[in-house]
């Protein structure tokens, strides 16, 4: 599957336009990580484990994302985009979202 934050693909037509699809996980962190951050962050440097986590669950998304465009037939999602966003304290939710399209190319 071809993953594009553009609108277009270049050496490819769009042939077919199937819409919007998206891949969405929310996620807490558990008390132990949050301790760990804590105290990273008054010392500075990375948060090793949430970038982990992060990292984790944009491909968790992408993954579901492209699930959702494949059963549309599509063989390319383009203007792909990442969406996060706290829902409480302790919940994240990450969302990936693009058009899934049929291209072929020129």
């Amino acid at each position: 599957m071809l993953i594009s934050t553009m609108n277009d693909v270049p050496g490819y037509t769009i042939e077919e336009v199937f819409g919007e699809v998206f891949g969405l996980t929310v996620r807490s962190r558990n008390i132990g990580s949050q301790i760990g951050a804590s105290l990273k962050s008054i010392l500075g440097g990375e948060l090793k484990s949430m970038t982990k986590a992060l990292e984790d669950s944009r491909n968790e998304v992408i993954q579901r994302m492209v699930d959702a465009a494949q059963a549309k037939g599509a063989n390319a999602i383009v203007a792909m985009r990442f969406d996060t966003s706290e829902m409480g304290p302790n919940w994240t939710e990450i969302c990936a979202y693009g058009t899934a399209v049929r291209i072929r190319s020129v």
